[in-house]
């Protein structure tokens, strides 16, 4: 099977679930037999958790190893700098290597993002560091199921700040990404939908003056081009199923607007995406669950859509050349 394309997966927090979910992975029949799946992470660390909850040991050839980490000292279910740290550095060799075309897309486990934080790394999450390790200057958070999909036009922002970023230059940049993503995913006319950033989406300026100075021109200007946009439509209604039914993608201004409703209609099965990137990456759309870390409680069908889902828009088919 070494002709199947390689999937480049970090380890995320050593502290929460991400260490189970990427021994689920290379024990998953199923996944084995559509990819090969290269874990980003300490191999000493795999090998503590498989033992604690009596799993298969990890394949060393299949783990390129963090041994910097300290696995003696790792605690699950706490915040600690050195798994902050760790999580850092693999995330940084996976990108060197799917830059480098060594894996065919990167999948990554969840980050602890006050871990993160307290390691003295800068950015607010994934997207923000696969962004400036990339160099990339405009990227965006896809939060993918076949029951709905979500993009967001601010993502780790303090919703104090959200206004002041929901320009009409990122909501046109947004339905781009969102446009091009709907396509690469097989729909050739994709339908968007795009909600207002205030309630009743500014009633005409009466709540709020971002829809007429920023969103209504971006979709005009979208429209222009070609692209079937429709908005903004008032958050607190967009999300109906008369509306989904005729909604390829939506376009939604901050965080909690877009994750709300797509957790509640696809949190087992749903995949986030960052558009922009030079190369695919996405993940599951969940934390780390330091509460049921290394318990076995956790599912992997998350994780394991993600496989699928960077596998597919990727595009890469056995043989294709990959290392």
């Amino acid at each position: 099977m070494s002709d199947l394309p390689i999937i480049g997966v970090t380890m995320g927090d050593p502290a929460g679930i991400g260490p189970e979910l990427c021994l689920a992975l290379l024990s998953d029949a199923a996944i084995a037999r559509i990819c090969r799946v290269r874990v980003y992470g300490s191999l000493a660390l795999l090998e503590r958790v498989a033992r604690e909850m009596g799993l298969p040991p990890p394949d060393r050839a299949c783990v390129v190893d963090d041994e910097d980490l300290q696995v003696c000292d790792v605690v699950p279910g706490k915040v600690q700098v050195a798994c902050g740290e760790a999580a850092a550095r693999c995330i940084e060799r996976a990108v060197r290597d799917t830059l480098n075309r060594k894996v065919a897309a990167m999948v990554t486990a969840p980050l602890h993002k006050e871990a993160l934080h307290a390691a003295g790394v800068k950015y607010p999450g994934h997207t923000e560091m696969l962004a400036a390790l990339s160099g990339c200057d405009e990227v965006c958070m896809m939060m993918s199921s076949d029951l709905v999909r979500v993009c967001l036009v601010t993502t780790h922002v303090a919703l104090r700040d959200v206004a002041q970023q929901v320009t009409c230059a990122r909501v046109e940049r947004v339905l781009g990404l969102a446009y091009e993503a709907m396509q690469q995913q097989g729909v050739s006319c994709p339908r968007i939908t795009v909600c207002g950033l205030n309630p009743h989406a500014g009633e005409g300026g009466a709540f709020g003056k971002e829809e007429q100075d920023e969103i209504v021109p971006a979709i005009a200007r979208a429209c222009s081009r070609g692209l079937l946009v429709r908005g903004p439509l008032p958050a607190d209604t967009a999300f109906i199923p008369a509306i989904r039914d005729a909604t390829d993608v939506y376009v939604v201004m901050y965080h909690d607007q877009g994750l709300i409703p797509f957790k509640m209609l696809a949190f087992e099965t749903g995949v986030n995406v960052t558009l922009g990137l030079p190369f695919i990456r996405t993940s599951p759309d969940h934390g780390t669950a330091f509460d049921v870390a290394w318990q076995g409680r956790a599912s992997s069908r998350s994780m394991c859509e993600a496989v699928k889902l960077a596998l597919a828009l990727a595009r890469v088919d056995t043989g294709d050349g990959f290392e």
